[in-house]
């Protein structure tokens, strides 16, 4: 989901212990080899008033640069999908029937806890099935190796490094020892699947008070996706959007999230709300048609746009949502 700028391409895995086929670039000024990046990494983390103990457990960690990091982070895939494709490859029968049984469960409480934070239900339900499948696939890659090898390796190093850093203070508040600390290969952790500048900003407990279990406490899971969107602009009681029909007729350039126009002036151009009635506290929004003439059509509303700061993609915030209210 990272649009990665590369900053030096070289091939360097003759350096790197069981690393011969895969192809590592390192930027300017990183030491030339692992030992002495993570010697660097110790001691500015002492310098940062970190404890040595909470250092070397977790740089412990890092033998070596991570092969299945490299490889995940070097091909990703290149295919562009359409919304459609999307759609049917991330809003499954299996996802939705999933997410049933999961509202069965923790449906009462997240929506307490949405009420608290004056979120709806059902984004933080959506957000939760689309980032972890409700917390049963949160990644298994230890979150300090997978930032280590990738602030190493020169992609994005400095964003790297940075996130590193602040996963080293995260554990440095105790409760959590590193090996417990797991995401994905980019270091996206638990399953709300924050990296670890979001989980300093946004994470929290619930009931407040504690430290932030994102990881096995699924209130602290739902409170925190709820103050994400909270403090991202959330406006309680409103809707993401609806789907509409469009004419084939209308010019794709006249659609799109920054044409935000008046319903009214939407109904005059003769798009229509497939559930016969738009939304009563609509007033403004924008129509999106993903996939052009004769594909599926949505008029967003401002909730739309703060579900994408959660995730920048016009195709995640629709799944999101569509998630969300079919299973709550």
């Amino acid at each position: 989901m990272d649009r990665r700028t590369l900053l030096v391409r070289g091939l360097a895995a003759s350096a790197f212990t069981g690393l011969s086929s895969v192809p590592v670039c390192r930027a300017w000024g990183q030491p030339a080899t692992y030992a002495a990046f993570l010697a660097g990494v110790r001691h500015e983390a002492l310098g940062q008033g970190l404890p040595a103990g909470v250092i070397d457990q977790a740089l412990a960690l890092c033998k070596t640069p991570n092969a299945a990091v490299i490889k995940a982070d070097r091909h990703q895939p290149e295919q562009v999908l359409t919304w459609a494709q999307y759609k049917d490859r991330v809003l499954t029968e299996k996802k939705l029937s999933d997410g049933l049984q999961a509202m069965t469960e923790q449906g009462e409480r997240i929506g307490q806890i949405g009420g608290q934070y004056k979120v709806s239900r059902g984004v933080i339900a959506g957000i939760w099935g689309l980032e972890s499948a409700y917390g049963t696939r949160m990644g298994k890659f230890s979150v300090i190796d997978a930032l280590a090898t990738l602030a190493f390796e020169g992609r994005r190093a400095a964003f790297f490094r940075g996130e590193l850093f602040k996963a080293l203070h995260i554990l440095a508040q105790g409760g959590m020892e590193p090996r417990a600390m797991l995401g994905s290969y980019a270091g996206a952790m638990g399953q709300p699947q924050f990296m670890p500048s979001a989980y300093e900003r946004f994470a929290v407990s619930y009931p407040e008070g504690g430290r932030p279990d994102i990881w096995r406490n699924e209130a602290d899971v739902f409170a925190s996706i709820a103050n994400y969107l909270a403090r991202s602009g959330w406006q309680d009681g409103a809707i993401w959007g609806e789907a509409v029909i469009v004419p084939d007729s209308m010019a794709q350039a006249q659609l799109g999230r920054s044409h935000v126009r008046p319903l009214s002036w939407w109904v005059q151009q003769g798009v229509r709300p497939r559930a016969g009635r738009f939304a009563d506290n609509a007033a403004m929004g924008a129509v999106i048609r993903p996939d052009g003439p004769g594909g599926e059509a949505f008029v967003v509303y401002h909730n739309f746009n703060v579900i994408r700061r959660y995730n920048a993609s016009d195709f995640y915030a629709l799944a999101v949502g569509i998630l969300g209210d079919a299973i709550t």
